[in-house]
């Protein structure tokens, strides 16, 4: 079963994992994205000191685009099930803030869907991220080669 969400609470990496796992799979990929401490500005090579990241989301956009990702998946990899769960609101260093699973009866196809799946996520669906450091905080858009 597909399923894909926003939440402001914690997301539960193996809820998620275990939701789309159905019986002629056999493989489920994993993608736990968190909120890291140090981030590397693309333009200036600066590495900042993040304090803790806020998410926003244009929430009916955000989940029409995520329901369009897992069909677009589907239909370009050999896969069963996805799952997708962003988080909004504030999350503070080591917070989970995305969850992609993906089934699939080989795991070649659930790591290539799942790194396909995360690189669009970032790239079309309208989901901000705010890091706020010591000094300021900067807005950063999608990007497909992160």
């Amino acid at each position: 079963m597909d399923f894909f969400e926003l939440t402001t609470e914690p997301i539960s990496i193996e809820s998620v994992a275990r939701r789309v796992v159905p019986p002629e799979c056999g493989a489920t990929v994993t993608l736990d994205g968190y909120a890291r401490q140090y981030t590397k500005d693309k333009a200036t090579g600066e590495v900042r000191e993040t304090e803790y990241l806020e998410y926003e989301a244009y929430e009916p956009m955000a989940l029409k685009e995520m329901e369009k990702l897992i069909e677009a998946a589907k239909s370009q990899f050999e896969i069963s099930n996805v799952g997708i769960v962003h988080r909004v609101g504030r999350l503070e260093i080591g917070e989970t803030s995305v969850v992609i699973s993906v089934a699939a009866p080989h795991r070649r196809a659930a790591f290539e869907a799942c790194e396909w799946i995360i690189k669009e996520l970032k790239r079309t669906v309208p989901i901000w991220k705010k890091e706020v450091y010591a000094g300021g905080e900067h807005w950063v858009e999608g990007d497909a080669s992160a």
